[in-house]
């Protein structure tokens, strides 16, 4: 275990499956105390488990992302457990695919309020502490850079039949990434993104493996069609999907001090993709 991120604070929204559970991981590896969401209690006690069961140190905190007073607690979570907030990391999120004509108001509302109210309302949580913590560290004379970073999808830059609701809020997520980077500049917060080619996860897993996700009170399908995917893979020049290590690794870059003079930045992380 090295220690680039030692005594660092860092939430991680949608942490307990794939993705997110990768970047806890390799946060947590790095030093960092992570607080570890997700809205399935034992997936969320799972990664915590594992984290800690490596030397690391990680709390959980179960909930939906879109739900009323979620944001709030969740980055007071970080300074109760850890002392303190120096990463933020929005991660949740789910495709629920249709094309226009066939959305749904529910469809597009799920899709904005979870992949872009969600992460605007954890960071207008955490700017008080955010900023505060900046202003004390002046106080004592060191300056400390803190880092932000928001989820996206080739689908923001490209776009992607049956995704007009997951597209457009993942492109608002670059909107709001280059924002608050020229707004808390001046706090030393790095506010950075990363847009994600395909990744392999329970997501893009075949249909017939029969994968859901909970929305309201039923569970909604996911996954795609297995001539989709062998479609989608020969488009990507190195030739394959993307595993969740690699994913998280290039979250890292942006949570690392090797990154402090990289602010308002959206990485492609998509295997040359989106050449």
């Amino acid at each position: 275990m090295s220690a680039t991120l030692a005594g660092r604070g860092a939430i991680v929204s949608g942490s307990s499956r794939g993705i997110g559970r990768a970047v806890a991981e390799r946060l947590a590896a790095e030093g960092a105390g992570v607080v570890v969401n997700g809205m399935d209690k034992k997936a969320v006690d799972d990664t915590v488990a594992t984290i800690t069961s490596a030397g690391g140190a990680a709390v959980g905190y179960v909930g939906d992302v879109t739900a009323d007073g979620f944001a709030e607690e969740f980055v007071a979570t970080a300074v109760r457990e850890f002392g303190s907030l120096d990463i933020v990391v929005n991660n949740a999120g789910f495709p629920w695919d249709n094309v226009i004509q066939k959305t749904t108001d529910e469809q597009w509302d799920t899709m904005l309020d979870t992949h872009l109210k969600a992460p605007f309302r954890i960071l207008r949580a955490a700017q008080p502490i955010l900023r505060d913590q900046a202003k004390n560290d002046e106080k004592r004379g060191r300056y400390v850079h803190r880092k932000v970073v928001n989820v996206s999808s080739i689908a923001a830059i490209y776009g992607n039949v049956g995704q007009v609701g997951y597209a457009s809020a993942k492109a608002g997520i670059f909107g709001l990434t280059k924002t608050l980077a020229k707004e808390w500049g001046r706090y030393r917060v790095n506010v950075n993104a990363v847009a994600f080619g395909i990744i392999d996860t329970r997501l893009i897993s075949s249909v017939t493996e029969g994968h859901t996700i909970p929305v309201g009170d039923r569970e909604i399908p996911i996954g795609v069609n297995d001539a989709v995917l062998d479609h989608i893979v020969q488009t990507v020049p190195l030739g394959r999907f993307g595993t969740v290590t690699e994913a998280a690794g290039s979250i890292y870059l942006f949570c690392c001090p090797d990154s402090d003079y990289v602010t308002g930045e959206i990485l492609t992380c998509g295997g040359g993709v989106t050449i």
